[in-house]
């Protein structure tokens, strides 16, 4: 039996030979270039853990004189991660919920010493104090897991607040490291911007497209695509946050603040213009299954995705600055639903009437202050 569906024998003819064989090289590719790019972005984060646990080791070892510091190696690691979320707040976090744990631990240690009831002990004790100190239910597990492994680490002769002095240096040196060797964040926010931005362009396009042609499908494709965009708004808006938090405190990065405040002011702006973006692509997708094709507002809404593939691509290109503004300030003085849409069209004069909020939410993310983008608007 042939798999080429029911009911069908035979072998497969040699195109479609061929294609199965395209398709599984293809995919190959796909996954060695995806693999490749995860490397790629965790090459910073990898070399700041190994700089953290080689530091944390040696001091512990060398410095301190501890035969065993495993504490140090395993608290380091622990607090830093690969989380995206590398803000010195989250990992002073980590850092208190793991001192926290090893602390408790090593008190049962030295009071009723090692064995399985004293673990069921150690791990009720540190998840309710874990509770009663932190909302986070994540910090009774960052407390509780070092904690038990404090406790079934063998005695090898060193005395068991030891390890809390371990904890302790691994911690300290996971946040001197957050700050002397930052993963640069802005990268991330920097690639967050662009998709996000990328896929609004492309939504945009589709629903010009519908307009232009009466195409339903392009229609909902754009509707489908701004749907899928509040992951890509929260993993922008965190990457920001991280990235300013690190450059505040970091002396390599601090330069690079202003770029980050822009970030943030073209994420707030995104973030404001993507709730307009949605109704106007419903209302348009509306208007396409009713059998609307309209050149005109099919044209408006095109600018409005030009303005912002060109706010995408000023995150980069500094030389692009004004770009989309200057695009935004021409479309604001054509958003008159009178002399638009003449004959009176309820419908289509509703979609002008939309897009008025969403080029003043696009023209706050160029950098214009809300009052001088709503004189903008009514200036028409």
């Amino acid at each position: 039996m042939s798999d080429l569906g029911p009911g069908t024998t035979g072998p497969l003819t040699p195109d479609l030979e061929g294609l199965r064989r395209l398709e599984r090289r293809v995919a190959r590719t796909m996954n060695v270039r995806a693999m490749s790019r995860r490397v790629w972005f965790s090459l910073p984060a990898i070399g700041q853990i190994v700089a953290a646990v080689l530091a944390s080791y040696a001091i512990a070892m060398f410095v301190l004189g501890h035969s065993d510091p495993i504490l140090a190696v395993t608290v380091t690691i622990t607090s830093l991660g690969f989380t995206r979320d590398a803000r010195p707040v989250r990992v002073l976090r980590s850092v208190v919920g793991i001192l926290l744990g090893v602390m408790i631990a090593t008190a049962i240690i030295m009071l009723v010493g090692q064995g399985i009831w004293q673990l069921g002990v150690l791990l009720v004790v540190v998840m309710i104090v874990a509770r009663i100190a932190s909302t986070d239910t994540t910090f009774a597990v960052v407390a509780a897991t070092p904690a038990a492994v404090t406790l079934l680490i063998p005695l090898t002769g060193s005395p068991p607040w030891f390890r809390a002095i371990d904890a302790l240096v691994g911690g300290v040196v996971a946040l001197v490291m957050t700050v002397l060797i930052p993963r640069d964040p802005r990268r991330a926010s920097l690639r967050d911007g662009r998709a996000l931005y990328s896929v609004l362009s492309q939504a945009v396009a589709s629903v010009a497209e519908g307009l232009r042609h009466g195409d339903v499908g392009a229609a909902e494709l754009g509707v489908g695509r701004l749907g899928r965009t509040q992951p890509l708004l929260d993993a922008w808006s965190q990457s920001v946050e991280t990235a300013r938090s690190v450059a505040r405190l970091s002396p390599f990065l601090r330069p690079r603040l202003p770029e980050l405040d822009r970030q943030a002011r073209a994420l707030h702006g995104a973030d404001l213009a993507v709730r307009h973006l949605r109704l106007v692509a419903r209302r348009c997708e509306h208007l396409v299954r009713g059998g609307l094709r309209d050149v005109v507002l099919a044209r408006l809404v095109e600018q409005v995705g030009q303005a912002i593939d060109l706010l995408g691509q000023e995150l980069e290109d500094l030389l692009l600055t004004g770009a989309a503004r200057s695009v935004l300030l021409d479309l604001a003085k054509q958003l008159d639903p009178l002399t638009l849409v003449p004959e009176g069209d309820a419908s289509r004069s509703a979609v002008v009437v939309q897009l008025r909020p969403l080029v003043v939410d696009l023209l706050v993310a160029t950098g214009m202050s809300l009052p001088e983008a709503q004189a903008a608007l009514r200036a028409i």
